[in-house]
């Protein structure tokens, strides 16, 4: 017999009975019945009862054991006696009477408990992570992240992708996000940076002569820390392929992401052929360009009706004479509601920084649907028609507004589109609502620089004919502005799950590009030598797009934060608390990097 185990926790079935087993694992509980023991031993692959009683050799040992020792049992198969079966358990219908017991690894005594899955303070869930990860649903989130990898692989595989390697030291990017840095010993003075993820490289494979690229790609961001991003790294599903527009992309990847959602939805409905919304669409009906579309209200704009001479409501008209907008989110039902529901939501606005939400509550008074509500008499019946039929309302419904520039009243709006469909309960929340954003703008307008800037990916083309683009004059702000990009993404259920583009592969159009937001053509070469090269010598069109793993394992799993799909996450601060990272160094390691520390005093 193997020293160890003839058959893991989760393996003994009734066709065992009878046969000699030897176990070994977890005891994850341990009851006593007058004098019988009864310890749950546990492994990675389950769980099985194993009983003993004085009458066997091993009983004296076994009454030492506490939870999460480690042990060995021999013992003989036995179906359980009638009425103590449990159905829940594969190995249910059995148990392992106990005739010798080794201890493999005594434990001491435990800083949070392994049963169960009661919440623990993050502090002590993280120092102690290797017990944490002994918990039964974040065992099974881990194991199920790593079979989405896989199906994800093997569906881009099936595609005709191939899995390249990019390399992790690399050179400092000045796009993004801040880079996390590391010191060369043998260039003093000079650094490498950590990828915050492989754009440069995987478009420099489509230009080497490679066509369909993909990975499972580490990327490193030197970030604040929020739910859905860890601090640090992340892991992104990294796709390139040539000769293709973004329709290619779309039809390409649509099914690799669908039909990995379907396989982990454990039923639950996934959307078969993701709409495609324009970005600007997105801010107006929903407030935002990562739209949960398991919420049915659309946002309207009401601006127009704030221009009219017989509305004296001069909050919002003034907001309109200034060049600002009003935004109507619709509230069906919601007439029923109590007072304190729409003080409620306008509490909430305020702790958002505006003033309030200013709504209007339709009721059918004799066959006449009119308006009520503390706003609805400075709005005539005409103009609240105009307001219902455009919201989509009926009697028993209500309206709430959101007013300011554009993209405050945008913002506004689309977080209590949210909230007001949270209240009401509205939408099926047990789906997979996935789309397309298209149409980014390719440049927006730094305020505290007073400067136009790229919006997104640096790297993307233009929605725009070449020579057209080419003849773009530097200084013609409002028509930049107006640009849009080859750029997407794709959302589900509210958050951004991938971005892509088709990307600029001209190097005149590069430079151009560049130019606009402000950049010469030596700032170009110093910072994207590699590419502007590159691209000089015959590029192909391409595009591509990266996919975030971490989330889609999140969504998958129905967790709400990253750190219940990650083996060794950080906290907050990013620090590892297992570990000890970051830590001090010696000033022997300091010297050999050529590096001198001034820490500034708390």
């Amino acid at each position: 017999m193997h020293r160890y185990r003839s058959h893991t926790c989760g393996a003994l079935r009734e066709s065992h009975v009878g046969e000699t087993t030897r176990l070994s694992g977890w005891c994850h509980r341990i009851r006593d019945h007058g004098g019988v023991l009864f310890i749950d031993l546990r492994d990675h692959y389950g769980m099985t009862q194993c009983v003993i009683d004085p009458d066997s050799p091993a009983f004296k040992l076994a009454e030492t054991a506490r939870s999460e020792w480690v042990i060995r049992v021999d013992g003989k198969v036995r179906k359980r006696p009638a009425g103590t079966e449990n159905t829940e358990l594969p190995t249910g219908m059995v148990e392992v009477y106990i005739t010798e017991i080794e201890v493999l690894g005594p434990a001491a005594e435990l800083p949070l408990p392994v049963f169960g899955d009661q919440e623990y303070p993050e502090e002590t869930r993280l120092t102690y992570r290797f017990l944490d990860l002994r918990r039964e649903k974040l065992h099974q989130n881990i194991m199920k992240r790593g079979a989405i990898i896989d199906a994800l692989r093997r569906r881009m595989k099936e595609s005709a992708f191939f899995e390249f390697t990019t390399p992790i030291l690399t050179a400092s990017s000045p796009e993004g996000a801040r880079d996390f840095l590391v010191p060369s010993r043998l260039h003093a003075g000079k650094f490498y940076a950590l990828p915050q993820a492989p754009q440069q490289f995987k478009q420099l494979i489509m230009i080497s002569g490679f066509d369909r690229y993909f990975q499972i790609a580490p990327c490193f961001r030197d970030e604040d820390p929020r739910a859905d991003r860890l601090p640090g790294e992340f892991y992104q599903l990294d796709v390139e392929m040539s000769f293709v527009t973004q329709e290619d992309v779309f039809t390409t990847m649509e099914p690799v992401i669908r039909d990995t959602f379907k396989e982990f939805a454990e039923g639950k409905p996934v959307t078969e052929t993701f709409p495609r919304i324009k970005y600007f669409d997105a801010m107006l009906k929903y407030g935002s360009d990562k739209p949960d579309l398991r919420n049915p209200l659309v946002i309207c704009d009401v601006s127009e009706v704030f221009t009219r001479e017989d509305v004296s409501f001069n909050a919002f008209k003034n907001v309109v004479k200034s060049g600002g907008v009003v935004r109507a989110i619709p509230a069906p039902g919601a007439a029923s509601q109590p007072r304190s529901f729409f003080d409620k939501l306008n509490d909430w606005a305020r702790t958002e920084g505006a003033p309030g939400l200013g709504y209007v509550v339709f009721e059918d008074e004799g066959g006449q649907i009119v308006g009520k509500g503390p706003i609805a008499k400075f709005i005539p019946e005409e103009a609240l028609k105009i307001i219902r039929e455009k919201a989509g309302l009926k009697a028993g419904d209500a309206v709430f507004f959101s007013a300011g520039n554009e993209d405050k009243a945008a913002s506004l709006a689309g977080k209590a589109r949210v909230r007001i469909g949270d209240e009401l309960g509205l939408g099926d929340k047990n789906q997979f609502a996935l789309c397309w954003i298209t149409d980014f703008p390719q440049y927006e307008w730094n305020e505290d620089e007073k400067k136009i800037d790229f919006s997104h990916n640096p790297f993307s083309m233009a929605d725009m004919d070449h020579d057209a683009f080419m003849a773009l004059d530097p200084m013609d702000k409002d028509k930049i502005l107006r640009m849009t990009a080859l750029q997407y993404d794709m959302v589900c259920n509210g958050y951004e799950l991938a971005s892509g583009s088709i990307r600029n592969h001209r190097p005149d159009r590069m430079v151009k590009a560049f130019e606009i937001a402000g950049y010469g053509e030596k700032e170009v070469m110093e910072r994207f030598g590699g590419m502007y090269r590159a691209f000089q010598y015959g590029a192909p069109p391409h595009g591509g797009m990266a996919a975030g793993i971490d989330r889609i394992v999140m969504l998958l799993c129905g967790a709400i934060n990253l750190r219940e799909i990650t083996l060794f996450p950080m906290n907050q601060r990013a620090e590892d608390l297992l570990l000890g990272a970051p830590s001090d160094v010696t000033p022997k390691q300091l010297r050999e990097l050529h590096i001198r520390l001034n820490v500034q005093e708390k």
